[in-house]
């Protein structure tokens, strides 16, 4: 990176680390203000799954956050030689069809997107990673729609949520901040 991670950055990494290095799938809300750099600590994990042999999917609800995203992956993920893509609802039918090839044959990587990854015809071959950003936009539902039980999540907030009711509304979410 072009950077030095705050102590803060490393400490999220390290619990993610440990997380995703257990034999129990990573459950783990990660929360920050706007610009605190949640992204490149969700960056590591999608790296650490891939490196795994997993793909692992960015799910953000809007286009344009989507598309934020993924233009601030491309320069770091490229550099790494890892496949990603970009799937959103206006995705070009031609183009979604490859993405959708390329997710169920691994060939992709990584993907980002909006809900367009939890519609019908959208098939893994390995996810081993979900991440989904400003996740209180999405419903439970949704949420599982994307992963299974043994996939690790990330899920990501800027919303400020004190400690102890983070703990109450998320209780089955280990909390970094």
């Amino acid at each position: 990176l072009p950077f030095q991670l705050t102590a803060v950055q490393r400490q999220a990494i390290n619990d993610i680390r440990l997380d995703m290095e257990s034999p129990h799938p990573m459950r783990r809300l990660l929360q920050g203000d706007v610009g605190s750099g949640k992204t490149i600590v969700a960056l590591y994990a999608m790296v650490k799954a891939v490196a795994g042999g997993y793909q692992a999917a960015f799910m953000a609800p809007t286009e344009v956050l989507a598309e934020q995203h993924f233009a601030s992956l491309t320069k770091t993920i490229a550099e790494l030689g890892i496949t990603f893509r970009l799937l959103t609802g206006r995705t070009p039918p031609g183009e979604r069809r490859e993405i959708l090839t390329g997710l169920r044959s691994g060939q992709v990587q990584v993907v980002v997107g909006t809900h367009a990854l939890i519609q019908e015809g959208v098939e893994f071959r390995n996810l081993g990673l979900a991440v989904i950003d400003e996740q209180h936009r999405f419903g439970v539902e949704q949420r599982e729609m994307l992963i299974k039980p043994e996939t690790d999540l990330l899920v990501m907030t800027a919303t400020p949520i004190p400690r102890t009711l983070a703990l109450t509304l998320y209780g089955d979410l280990d909390v970094s901040i």
